[in-house]
């Protein structure tokens, strides 16, 4: 297996690992049911989208596990 002849510096090995940094999701408040929501999706919670109702939405409600 081949390796590197010199080592990496510290600024070039923090650099690289710059790019994985974690940023934090921004979340919306549902106008109807006042959920946490993710921008331009539908509210799980209420099925509702600017305000309007979306037809065909299961609404999320917890379900039973299987054994």
């Amino acid at each position: 297996m081949a390796l590197p002849k010199q080592r990496h510096t510290r600024h070039r090995r923090d650099r690289a690992r710059k790019q994985y940094d974690v940023k934090l999701v921004t979340m919306k408040e549902c106008p109807q049911c006042k959920a946490p929501v993710l921008p331009h999706r539908i509210c799980k919670k209420c099925g509702t989208y600017k305000g309007r109702e979306i037809k065909g939405v299961v609404k999320t409600a917890k379900t039973p596990k299987k054994k």
